[in-house]
């Protein structure tokens, strides 16, 4: 597929080189003349100077010859611009733009219209604060992801030196009663990504997700040891940007008691006529004497949501000094992600891999019906495939598919409900949803074995 990604930053660059991987002719628009160079120098991908709201550049950079726009620019009017031009003035079937305005919603309806005829709008700040919400009330674990409509969970977690898993192998986990349909689908250790075997030992400081059932949440969690689910009562926002307002809004419908702390006077002015029941404080809410005094200690959670990733880690460490039962540090730098973790702090989310997720779902979407990418740097991804007729793997016990090294299935969910956790006498029927984990250099690999002898149709 030839596509055409309109800005060349942290989000355009990720997923030109993840669609270039998969053998897609990619070009890029990218004002800065400086960044053309660097992105040059590290992309195979035609690299374009120029605003992307001009038609001269859009026709520059082969509009007339795409199937795909993906505008991704930090200028939400340029990003529309562009998707107007190409309506007007391209036959391009295909449109996805990133909004990062707080008035997404009636931009949706316009962006679907006739007028632009958008696919896909996607708002940062929102899918990022999903994200964030689904954990607070989880000790203990750092991240949570839905598959197969919300039937199947994927449950990230630290292994602290304490756990009672360390120096455990799978082997020996697998034979002290965990739940009956769960799995551990991917360890990651410092920068490795490992997909565990029978012998593999769990050391401290790991970053492990487990896929369970829905239904069995609470059997995992008495599993791993746990600390019980609690009610969120208090929350600390440190940073006034829109995912702060985003994350305070929803938290304060839920009856949560939530303080926003915002270093810019005006900004905290207007951040008082958007909340209903948040406290705005106007102060930094990384000094230690301001926390003490607004009584951090026993907050539920407290949440780093500042444009600065350094800020945003030695607050959440601060706040865990303090008192805190739960810190989550936003950080969009990716190699951060790793040394975050191992720091302590309990959730880092990043809004640029939010972005990259819901664009490579719709790139391949048809029989995808989910993608979720972990990190950068020896990247990992979970993959949700719709099994139909035609498929090689249908039909099939799992043992006899020989799936590439580095993949394995992680839940099948029948179109009836029932979800499976196979192990290698499992079997994959048509209509099943499958979520496979593997190593992001072999997707390409797993969706042409999976879909070899299908027709590939949008669902």
């Amino acid at each position: 597929m030839r596509i055409l990604i309109l800005g060349g930053g942290a989000v355009g660059s990720l997923l030109a080189q993840r669609l270039i991987r998969e053998k897609n002719e990619v070009v890029i628009v990218e004002e800065d003349s400086e960044r053309c160079i660097e992105l040059e120098e590290t992309l195979d991908a035609k690299i374009v100077q120029g605003h992307a709201g001009s038609i001269h550049t859009l026709q520059k950079a082969g509009m007339a010859d795409v199937e795909m726009l993906i505008a991704v620019t930090n200028n939400d009017e340029a990003n529309i611009l562009a998707c107007l031009i190409a309506e007007a003035l391209s036959n391009i079937e295909i449109k996805l733009v990133r909004l990062r305005t707080h008035e997404v919603d009636e931009w949706k309806s316009i962006c679907g219209s006739q007028m632009l005829n958008v696919d896909l709008v996607i708002h940062p700040h929102r899918e990022t604060a999903d994200r964030i919400l689904k954990v607070l009330d989880l000790p203990g674990v750092s991240e949570r992801l839905e598959f197969a409509e919300g039937k199947v969970q994927l449950i990230g977690m630290n292994i602290e030196a304490d756990s009672w898993v360390v120096g455990k192998s799978m082997a020996e986990l697998d034979q002290s009663s965990p739940p009956k349909n769960s799995l551990m689908a991917m360890l990651f250790r410092g920068q490795r990504v490992i997909v565990p075997q029978g012998d593999v030992r769990l050391r401290a400081g790991d970053h492990v997700y487990i896929v369970v059932p829905t239904e069995q949440m609470s059997e995992l969690f008495d599993f791993m040891k746990l600390p019980p689910v609690q009610p969120i009562k208090r929350v600390f926002i440190i940073g006034g940007k829109q995912i702060g307002i985003e994350v305070a809004l929803q938290l304060e419908a839920q009856g949560v008691h939530v303080k926003l702390f915002e270093r810019d006077l005006r900004r905290c002015e207007k951040i008082a006529t958007l909340v209903k029941s948040t406290v705005v404080v106007h102060a930094d809410g990384s000094d230690q004497r301001t926390l003490v005094e607004e009584n951090i200690e026993g907050i539920d959670a407290y949440l780093a949501l500042t444009g600065d990733d350094e800020d945003n880690i030695i607050s959440s460490l601060l706040s865990k000094r303090l008192g805190a039962r739960k810190a989550v540090a936003l950080v969009n730098r990716l190699d951060f992600l790793p040394m975050a973790q191992l720091l302590g702090i309990n959730s880092t989310f990043s809004t640029r891999l939010v972005v990259v997720d819901r664009i490579l779902q719709f790139v391949r979407k048809g029989q995808v019906l989910s993608v979720t990418t972990f990190r950068e740097e020896e990247e990992a991804e979970a993959i949700e495939l719709l099994a139909t007729p035609g498929s090689k793997f249908v039909g099939k016990k799992l043992r006899d598919v020989h799936l590439p090294r580095g993949v394995i299935v992680g839940a099948i969910v029948r179109p009836s409900g029932e979800v499976i956790v196979p192990r290698g006498d499992g079997v994959i029927q048509e209509k099943d949803r499958v979520i496979f984990f593997c190593l992001e250099q072999l997707v390409p690999q797993l969706e042409s074995a999976f879909f070899a002898g299908t027709r590939r149709v949008k669902v």
